[in-house]
């Protein structure tokens, strides 16, 4: 459960950031910035404070070339999706949602991979601290 939520507040953060619908911050900032400056400003804040949770979170756990490795299987998976004829890549809005899918994939797995790795080895993730 804990992994699925993880993933879950991911798919949120950069749902809320920019998604093809109007409700997203980009589209309102773009709109609003000038009428409700404060506003603006405290909500990228905020949604910045979350980018920073979650990248600083996944590139300690599974690196760069993790995300990378994590982000090649997914577009494996909408590859074969697409050759079944199961997936449709014409429409654009299917395709900023199925970005923000992978985006958020990546992220969740990122801030999981600890707890996953202890569940499957029995080996705790430390950092080093120079003392």
């Amino acid at each position: 459960m804990g992994v699925f939520l993880r993933w879950l507040f991911a798919f949120l953060l950069l749902m809320l950031t920019y998604n093809p619908t109007d409700w997203n911050y980009v589209r309102w900032a773009l709109e609003n910035y000038e009428q409700f400056l404060s506003m603006t400003v405290l909500l990228g804040l905020v949604l910045i404070i979350g980018y920073i949770i979650y990248l600083r979170a996944t590139i300690r756990s599974i690196g760069a070339f993790g995300m990378l490795l994590v982000l090649a299987v997914i577009g494996a998976l909408l590859w074969v999706l697409y050759d079944l004829g199961l997936l449709d890549l014409e429409n654009t809005d299917i395709n900023v949602w199925l970005g923000i899918f992978a985006m958020s994939v990546v992220l969740g797995i990122g801030l999981s991979w600890s707890h996953v790795r202890r569940a499957l080895s029995g080996q705790s993730d430390v950092d080093n601290v120079d003392e």
